[in-house]
C-alpha cells in the first residue's frame, strides 16, 4: 500500500471475450504468470494516507485501466483512455514502476485512488462488473457519435457488448436496430429496447437497410464484410468498431465515398466518463444480464463464450476463491 492507493476486497468478476485473446496469446505476447480480469468490484477496506476519494466500507469498481501519465494533453483533458505515453491495463500492463500488472479473477486488488470508481448503491455489485468494460466500451461511443432521439443507431452482434449497447442507445432515446446473424435473440433484443431485429445471414437485409443509419456499434471480435455494412449507413453516418478481431478488416474505400461515411474505432472510455456511465445506468435501471458462475468453471465459461453460449455475460464469484 502507497499513500494513495486503495485496497479492494473483491466481490465479482466479469468474464470479457478481452481475457479469453490474452491468456491465449491471441493479441501478442503474454507476460506469465498472469490474472486477468478488468471488471471488478467489491469493498474498500484501506486506504492510504493521502487518499481523500474513498473510504473503508466504500462500494467501488475498477475498470480496464489502472494508470496513466497524468501529463499528456489527452490525460488533462480526462481521456486517459486515450494516453498518448501508453495508460496502463489493468492487467499484462507494465505499470510506471515496472511491475506487471494484475488484474480481478483474485481476492483483492491494490489501485491508486484516481482509478477507482463509485459503484450506485442501486447497482447489484454482480451486475455491476460487466458494466467497467461492456458498459463504458458501448456507452462512450454512443455518448460521443450523439446517439439520442431522431438518430437511427443499429448494434452488430448480440453478446456481452452487444446487449448492453441495445440497452443504453435505446435509454438514450435513440431508434435501435439489432443485426445479428440469427433471428435466436430477438425477443430478448426487443425487450432490451431495440425497435428491429434483422438476420445478417439473410442477403435481403443489407438490401433493405441500404443507407439507414446514422451510427453503427460493431461489438463482434470476428471478420464482417466491411463494403456490406459500410453501404447500410446514411450521408455522414459512421461504423464504429467496439469489438476487436484478431485479423485485420478490410476496407474498399468506395464504400466510404458514396455518403461520405466514416470508419472508426472506439476504446473505453476516461474515469470521469464511466463515473458517468453508472450514473446513467443507476438512474435508467440498466444493468447486464448475467450468469454468476464459481472460479473452477472459468475455463468451461471461455469455451461457451466462444460458442456464444451465454446471455450474457458470466460474472465470477469471487467468493468461490476464498
Amino acid at each position: 500500500m502507497g499513500p494513495r492507493d486503495v485496497l479492494i476486497e473483491i466481490r465479482y468478476a466479469g468474464i470479457c471475450h478481452s481475457d479469453i485473446h490474452t491468456v491465449r496469446g491471441e493479441w501478442g505476447k503474454v507476460p506469465y504468470p498472469l490474472t486477468v480480469g478488468h471488471e471488478i468490484v467489491g469493498e474498500v477496506t484501506e486506504v492510504g494516507a493521502e487518499v481523500t476519494r474513498h473510504s473503508v466500507g466504500d462500494r467501488v469498481g475498477v475498470g480496464c485501466m489502472v494508470n496513466s501519465c497524468r501529463e499528456c494533453d489527452n490525460c488533462k483533458a480526462g481521456q486517459e483512455q486515450y494516453c498518448l505515453n501508453g495508460n496502463v491495463g489493468t492487467y499484462a500492463g507494465t505499470d510506471r514502476d515496472g511491475t506487471v500488472t494484475q488484474g480481478g479473477y483474485s481476492t483483492h486488488i491494490v489501485v491508486d485512488e484516481d482509478f477507482v470508481l463509485r459503484v450506485p448503491e442501486s447497482i447489484p455489485y454482480e451486475t455491476a462488473a460487466p458494466l467497467l468494460c461492456a458498459g463504458i466500451t458501448t456507452y462512450s461511443p454512443l455518448a460521443h457519435w450523439k446517439a439520442g432521439p431522431g438518430r437511427n443507431v443499429a448494434v452488430v452482434g448480440m453478446g456481452g457488448l452487444g446487449h448492453m449497447a441495445v440497452k443504453i442507445a435505446a435509454a438514450m432515446g435513440a431508434e435501435v436496430t439489432v443485426l445479428s446473424q440469427t433471428l435466436g435473440k430477438k425477443d430478448d433484443g426487443l425487450a432490451f429496447g431495440a425497435r428491429h431485429y434483422h438476420a445478417t445471414s439473410d442477403p435481403a437485409t443489407f438490401k433493405d437497410l441500404a443507407n439507414t443509419f446514422d451510427l453503427i456499434i460493431n461489438t463482434v471480435s470476428a471478420p464482417i464484410d466491411m463494403g456490406a455494412y459500410l453501404r447500410l449507413l446514411r450521408l455522414d453516418g459512421t461504423l464504429v468498431a467496439v469489438g476487436a478481431p484478431p485479423e485485420p478488416l478490410p476496407v474498399q474505400v468506395f464504400a466510404l465515398f458514396g455518403a461520405r461515411r466514416s470508419f472508426a474505432g472506439s476504446s473505453i472510455g476516461g474515469i470521469a466518463e464511466t463515473q458517468e456511465m453508472l450514473g446513467f445506468c443507476a438512474d435508467h435501471g440498466i444493468a447486464p444480464q448475467v450468469e454468476v458462475i464459481p472460479a473452477d468453471e472459468v475455463n468451461e465459461a471461455y469455451d461457451r463464450v466462444l460458442k456464444s453460449d451465454v446471455r450474457y455475460r458470466f460474472v465470477i464469484d469471487i467468493n468461490t476463491l476464498r
